[in-house]
């Protein structure tokens, strides 16, 4: 935020006879540098600040004596990442940044540092490298910050915690997931004893007072990675706070009692027996349910005597699936040993299958209902049985800055099937100046229809080229309306065609 200030000066100097009617002339001086930045609040916030990323209840500074555009604060810092802000409430305002993303905080002194202040990109963020006491001044008149190290962090006041409910979250909780809306709960068994009593897996945890809140405090190790197995717990003391972001380390799977002492900041851990957790499938794609979203992808758990069979029946539609151990697109996926491999009435046309990351071959469903899979990891085969059901047509989309709800997923325009043609869709209706393109799952990392090459346009005359690619990622093509008007819109899924008539 680079601001000129723009000052008139008059000039009233006496001139020689020559130039003696130039009274009252204005010269135009520019002054490059920042104005000061007027505001009786300054707050800081991050996981290195005492109130984590809370933007409705950051860490506050106080103005200096001598000077109410200096703001001061001291206090406990951890290692972590930290910005500020001039109100609290809302990410979308300008806030207070270094100059580079990741400008260090540490023991070492910063004298008169220049910060930048702007919403949005980039995101630059101070980074705290050392936890300790420290003393920040930050002159919001010259736009300079400095800081120094005091010492080392003190101890945190332990309070008893008061609070009716417990959760425990993270992979290695019994669900498994580091979902924050559904956590684990932890029974009360006094008014500041807390005992959980089940099976744990290997992976990360730490518990919450509340859901829905990454921002709020956590009950945590005071490091990171305090391990559980079948010993107990490594150290049992723990620290509430909202960062750093320490948890505990379950090392071993197993049946596990945590009690927890919310008025000493206590956890006992008891291993009580071993357990296997079953082997698990996440198929994902246009054909499954939740489309190519982690959050939503079709879970398969192995057969409790076999864990290299994965058996799953439920409903597919057309579109392509694949099956990964873990949801990450990077990792390996089973997938057919080939190109081509398609799922129908008929089962599967070719039943071997592959572990790998690449190429990127996909199950095609071409005709939509019910299934049986059955995936063995070990002998890896791959068997579709059709089980018959609804083959009603899954809705496809069309969005973009052509249509009506512009790029708005939640109102995406609604392709029609054709009843008697299958993978035909058709559409009619006014399209403006604009581009669009067409999907079944409503979600932008999902494959699209689009142009097989850009520049593609929709006009008067039609479409310029008719023939399509199902495809996610770069490179964006889309269709590309010149004249507004209504359309009439078919997309031919099967024979990858589009065409285009105009009608008014």
């Amino acid at each position: 935020m680079k601001l000129k200030s723009i000052i008139y000066t008059l000039t009233g100097l006496a001139m020689t006879a020559a130039v003696s009617g130039c009274e009252g002339e204005k010269d135009l001086i520019i002054i490059d540098g920042n104005l000061p930045i007027k505001t009786t609040t300054l707050y800081m916030v991050g996981d290195a600040t005492p109130n984590g990323w809370s933007i409705d209840a950051p860490t506050p500074f106080e103005a200096s004596e001598g000077d109410p555009l200096v703001f001061e604060w001291e206090g406990n810092l951890n290692a972590g990442e930290m910005k500020l802000c001039l109100t609290p409430g809302s990410w979308d305002a300008p806030f207070i940044r270094p100059v580079n993303n990741g400008d260090e905080i540490g023991k070492s002194a910063i004298t008169d540092a220049e910060f930048a202040m702007h919403a949005g990109d980039p995101d630059n963020k101070w980074r705290v490298t050392d936890a300790g006491v420290y003393h920040l001044t930050f002159n919001l008149r010259e736009w300079t910050m400095s800081t120094s190290y005091l010492r080392e962090p003190d101890a945190p006041e332990i309070e008893p915690i008061e609070t009716e409910t417990l959760y425990l979250v993270g992979d290695a909780s019994p669900l498994n997931e580091w979902n924050i809306d559904n956590p684990t709960p932890v029974e009360k068994k006094s008014q500041y004893e807390f005992v959980y009593e089940g099976k744990l897996y290997a992976g990360e945890l730490k518990a919450c007072l509340t859901t829905g809140d990454w921002g709020a405090s956590f009950i945590r190790p005071a490091t990171a990675d305090v391990k559980i197995n079948e010993n107990g717990i490594e150290d049992n003391s723990f620290v509430f706070t909202t960062g750093p972001d320490n948890k505990w380390k379950v090392e071993t799977p197993g049946i596990y009692r945590l009690t927890f002492n919310l008025k000493d900041w206590t956890i006992a851990v008891e291993y009580t027996g071993a357990f296997k957790p079953a082997s698990k499938l996440y198929m994902i794609g246009e054909a499954t349910h939740g489309g190519w979203r982690w959050d939503a992808a079709t879970e398969i758990v192995a057969d409790a005597d076999n864990d290299n069979l994965f058996v799953w029946e439920g409903e597919l539609a057309r579109g392509t699936f694949k099956a990964a151990r873990e949801k990450n697109f990077d990792a390996p996926f089973y997938r057919p040993a080939s190109s081509g491999v398609t799922v129908s009435k008929s089962g599967a046309s070719a039943n071997t299958m592959v572990y790998t990351t690449g190429p990127d071959d996909q199950w095609e469903v071409t005709e939509a209902g019910n299934y049986r899979l059955t995936l063995d990891t070990e002998a890896m085969t791959f068997e579709a049985v059709y089980l018959g059901g609804d083959e009603k047509a899954k809705p496809l989309y069309m969005i973009g800055s052509a249509t009506a709800g512009d790029w708005r997923l939640d109102d995406a325009t609604e392709l029609a099937a054709v009843s008697d043609k299958e993978g035909v869709y058709t559409w009619t209706g006014t399209l403006k100046q604009g581009e669009f393109k067409c999907c079944f799952e409503k979600d932008f990392v999902a494959p699209f229809y689009r142009p097989s090459a850009e520049n593609c346009t929709v006009s008067k005359s039609g479409v310029s080229a008719t023939d399509m690619i199902y495809r996610a990622g770069d490179p964006d093509y889309k269709w590309n309306v010149v004249d507004e008007g209504t359309y009439e819109v078919t997309l031919d899924t099967k024979a990858m065609t589009i065409s285009v008539t105009y009608i008014d």
